[in-house]
């Protein structure tokens, strides 16, 4: 029996250079956090981000954690989540002891419905968290405005949308502060790691001092003469990025341009061959912004099996998952709050295969895979050109 060649979910890009550049950190001695590549990383990423500064840290979910810190957040303070998302921002909330509240999407970006913040916001609200929904930029304009009528904070969770625009400017600079993630599905990865970008350079200095168990970098330390020895007076953390991740992003930022190039054109593929599929929607991208596909979801009609089909695409070599979370459903959270939107959109969303290095024909065969699934596992009798 011929085995068949699986078409995996996610693959990242990573080849020669990415491979030299991790040489040059071996050959340099210094392969952990806080060094030359680290800074020469946060050098690059604050001037493709026109920020004030950046700071590599360890993950997203750490970006985030630290920039509520860095703003201020205390216990009880209740904060603005955008619910349909992975669930790191409501972590990062709830890491400081205080409230996630959250907020309902549009049903055709997913991401975060401006209404739906305005008509949470109360007297302990401090901030929004919205989020760039796997790789769509939220609606940043209306957000902001909102923010200042209450003089609140705006962090724009990037972590799927490095490569989108939003009214022309680059998700990752939409609001003050910025956390991208370098994950290893995303369009520039270090297999782990991630940003803080800011507007304002004490946010970033007090997110990298706090990333390092607040003391200054070790390496910087290393190089004056003498012995200075730093005294801790603050709680920090350890999120620091190693150098050997940093080397690799640094050639990852570099070829944004390329990878999402080649994201798009799945996209557009996929977009042309299930335009007339009756059992499914393909996303739609508003005109006022570009989409980073870090995911390629599809919605399924409410008559169709979703565990069925993915069973059936998985049998046959192709990795498919269920999209992201209504995180308001999520047991840790028990928000008895109701997000219905999410809801509808956690129960029916499909990801399949994304990333730059799918070929025209694996694309024809995932297509062709999940039409079948789809009237195999359907009570809808389908009508038209797409039967």
């Amino acid at each position: 029996m011929l085995s068949v060649e699986a078409i995996p979910l996610v693959h990242a890009s990573l080849g020669e250079r990415e491979l030299a550049a991790v040489a040059e950190v071996f050959a340099s001695g210094w392969p952990a956090g806080q060094g030359p590549k680290g800074k020469a990383l946060e050098a690059q990423l604050a001037r493709k981000y026109q920020m004030a500064d950046a700071v590599a840290v360890s993950n997203c979910g750490a970006a985030l954690h630290l920039a509520l810190m860095a703003l201020g957040v205390q216990p009880g303070d209740e904060v603005i989540v955008a619910d349909y998302t992975f669930p790191a921002p409501a972590h990062a909330v709830r890491y400081l002891g205080a409230v996630p509240v959250f907020a309902d999407v549009r049903a055709d970006t997913g991401t975060v419905d401006p209404q739906a913040v305005a008509d949470l916001i109360g007297p302990r609200t401090v901030g929004v968290i919205a989020v760039d929904t796997v790789g769509m930029p939220a609606d940043y304009t209306p957000l902001q405005a909102l923010a200042d009528r209450h003089k609140l904070f705006v962090v724009e969770d990037a972590a799927c949308a490095v490569g989108a625009t939003y009214q022309g400017r680059q998700a990752g600079a939409l609001a003050e502060v910025a956390c991208l993630s370098f994950h290893g599905r995303k369009g520039a990865t270090s297999g782990e790691g991630g940003a803080l970008l800011a507007t304002d350079p004490a946010i970033a200095a007090n997110a990298r001092l706090r990333s390092s168990f607040g003391i200054g970098s070790i390496f910087d330390l290393g190089n004056v003469v003498g012995l200075p020895i730093p005294e801790f007076t603050e709680i920090g953390y350890n999120f620091k990025l190693s150098d050997i991740a940093a080397a690799i992003l640094q050639v990852q930022i570099d070829r944004i341009d390329e990878l999402l190039a080649r994201r798009t054109a799945v996209a557009a593929q996929y977009a042309e061959l299930l335009a007339d599929e009756e059992l499914l929607t393909v996303p739609q991208v508003p005109d006022d912004r570009t989409h980073a596909w870090q995911s390629y979801m599809v919605t399924l009609d409410a008559d169709v099996d979703r565990a069925a089909v993915a069973a059936d695409l998985r049998a046959q070599g192709i990795g498919c998952g269920h999209g992201t979370w209504a995180t308001h459903l999520q047991p840790v959270f028990a928000s008895g709050q109701s997000c219905p939107v999410a809801a509808d959109l956690f129960h029916r969303n499909l990801a399949i295969p994304m990333h730059a290095e799918l070929a025209a024909s694996q694309v024809e065969r995932v297509v062709d895979a999940l039409r079948g699934a789809l009237r195999a596992h359907s009570t809808t009798r389908v009508l038209g050109g797409a039967a």
